[in-house]
């Protein structure tokens, strides 16, 4: 990839002007410029050269009133599934980095390449040349972290005419060679878990774990081949502090043998009696799924490895913290082999729902999926969330004015499993509204012998997405459904009777399209009456992603007919005040 394009050449521009400035900025070159009418070519003598030509000098230097274009040269033949992008913050975590490469397609290897820059630079490859060319459009000058991003294909020598995807899940599948943990920071392992181990070890502990002048931490990072990140700066004066554990499950399970040793040396040094359990932390998410259906995956777990296994209330959870504490108590090998069979369980629930988060996640307008809180990148202490990274061109809700607006959802239960919603005392009920930031109202009974009963959520769509989120999973934790059962729920949305017909769609086109995408089943009941507010109901049917991708392609056609209303209302008449500009 030595071969440069330089674009937006000025007519005026000669051979020796283009000389002039690669002399002027010590680039070399190794022949001559080829000059076109608007575009040039010139061969550097290596990659790193022709890398610092285009850092240095593309959208920055001017000839002739106009400022160079520099990128790779890359044939269009050649232009397939390749990119590279430059301009990468340099504290940037990978992690950030894949969630946001994989929301345009299936990448399949992302690799660093080395460089003098103070930003990082990526060499990406999607699995399709549409993946390639949208991820093309979306990042290329986008800002991340105040870096103007720069994207461009560089030469697939590979690239063959382009059949059917290979249906490979939207994300990422084989990762290429290591890179390091953030640009800068020590070598990242090649298929290292993308959930890592997070474990509450107690405070006096911590600075044995990290032993003198960080020698101790350093050993055993280099030992496992992890990244352990010690958050000492959290929840100050705690008794207990979270370490964060990245690296290949057997290389997290490796580290954490290792800790568990050095405090139970450093307890019989310090002539410390208590017991010092095993602390996993779990996102909440994939709790019920470690349990199983009357506790049989965890009774397991504790019979085959000699265990006593607790869990910390679904009350203790906070907005701020959406984990749960799995304490296990044993002998350190018992709690060694418990710690794998318990992240082997939450690595499955994280893989499934990654795999239906990225199935869906180019399908779900005006939701911004990534800055949920649902996964554990958002966890506390687990580095930069991609809650602070919005994917470019996102907008969340329908609203014009910035904040998304309010939706009313009512989604139907059933009757038997509202104690469950409301929990003791009202607990669940109130801690599920903290967390998701909505108003979760349970509607009265309609009759003594009714089967469903109306939860009534009100607030914009991320907070629609994780209330409706956790109700779904509260009924499969409680086993209102079989084990190999899906949760199906109906939820009903309100709509402007004027726009019913525009959900419907001509001859029903648009509400069968809409059932196709989503796999929901989407009813505009007929001969309705509308509501005093001219609104008439829309009843959308199946599983979590199937309701959640109907209810927002269905606010999608909303914001469209609102848009066109703005713009068809009739312009005030000349001479008369005009409306005073809103202050920003």
């Amino acid at each position: 990839m030595n071969k440069l394009y330089i674009g937006n050449v000025s007519a005026e521009a000669s051979e020796e002007d283009l000389e002039s400035i690669f002399k002027q900025w010590k680039i070399q070159h190794s022949g001559p410029f080829l000059v076109k009418t608007g575009y040039a070519f010139v061969d550097c003598p290596d990659e790193k050269t022709a890398m610092r030509a285009i850092d240095v000098l593309s959208g920055k230097v001017e000839l002739h009133g106009k400022v160079l274009e520099v990128e790779h040269s890359v044939p269009k033949r050649q232009r397939s599934c390749k990119l590279q992008i430059r301009n990468i913050p340099p504290h940037m975590q990978w992690e950030v980095l894949d969630g946001m490469l994989a929301q345009y397609g299936a990448v399949e290897s992302c690799e660093q390449v080395n460089t003098d820059m103070e930003t990082a630079v990526v060499n990406v490859r999607y699995a399709t040349r549409d993946q390639a060319r949208l991820a093309m459009e979306k990042l290329n000058g986008s800002m991340m972290e105040n870096y103007a991003l720069k994207v461009s294909y560089i030469p697939d020598e590979t690239a063959a005419p382009e059949g059917p995807p290979s249906g490979g899940r939207r994300g990422f599948n084989a990762r290429g060679p290591p890179r390091s943990g953030s640009p800068g920071l020590g070598a990242r392992p090649k298929v290292q878990s993308d959930i890592p181990l997070r474990v509450l070890v107690p405070t006096q502990f911590v600075g044995a774990i990290i032993g003198k002048e960080g020698a101790t931490i350093r050993n055993i990072t280099k030992q496992t081949h992890s990244k352990i990140d010690i958050h000492r700066k959290e929840n100050a004066g705690a008794a207990e502090k979270p370490i964060t554990i990245h690296s290949t499950p057997e290389g997290c399970s490796n580290a954490c043998r290792t800790i568990m040793d050095i405090m139970q040396k450093e307890a019989v040094d310090t002539k410390f009696t208590e017991e010092i359990p095993l602390k996993i932390l779990a996102h909440n998410n994939f709790v019920g799924r470690l349990i199983g259906k009357e506790g049989r995956n965890l009774k397991k777990i504790e019979q085959d490895t000699g265990t006593k296994i607790t869990i910390s209330p679904l009350q203790d959870l906070t907005l701020y913290n959406p984990e749960r504490t799995i304490t296990v108590k044993g002998s350190i090998d018992a709690c060694s082999r418990a710690e794998e069979e318990v992240m082997k369980k939450i690595r499955e629930s994280y893989e499934s729902d990654m795999a239906a988060m990225n199935l869906q996640s180019n399908l779900i307008p005006g939701l911004n999926l990534n800055a949920l809180g649902l996964f554990p990148s958002g966890a506390p202490g687990m580095g930069p969330s991609m809650a602070n990274v919005p994917p470019p061109g996102a907008h969340g809700g329908c609203s014009y004015g910035g904040q998304p607006e309010s939706e009313t959802v009512h989604l139907f239960i059933p009757a038997l499993a509202v104690g469950a919603i409301i929990g003791k005392q009202g607990q669940h009920i109130k801690q599920l509204s903290h967390f998701a930031g909505a108003s979760i109202k349970i509607a009265p009974a309609e009759g003594m012998d009714a089967k469903q009963r109306m939860v009534i959520i009100v607030g914009p769509p991320e907070a629609q997405f994780k209330a409706q989120c956790r109700i779904f999973g509260k009924l499969k934790e409680e086993n209102f459904f079989g084990p190999k059962e899906e949760v199906k729920l109906e939820a009903h949305i309100k709509v402007p009777s004027f726009a019913a017909g525009r959900v419907i769609g001509k001859g029903g086109k648009t509400v069968n399209e809409l059932q196709n995408l989503t796999c929901a089943e989407v009813v505009v009941p007929r001969d309705q009456t509308p509501d005093e507010n001219d609104q008439v109901i829309v009843k959308i049917s199946g599983h979590f992603f199937a309701c959640q991708l109907a209810q927002r392609k269905i606010q999608e056609i909303l914001a469209q007919v609102r848009r066109q209303q703005q713009q068809q209302q009739p312009k005030p008449p000349s001479g008369s005040q005009p409306p005073i500009p809103r202050r920003k």
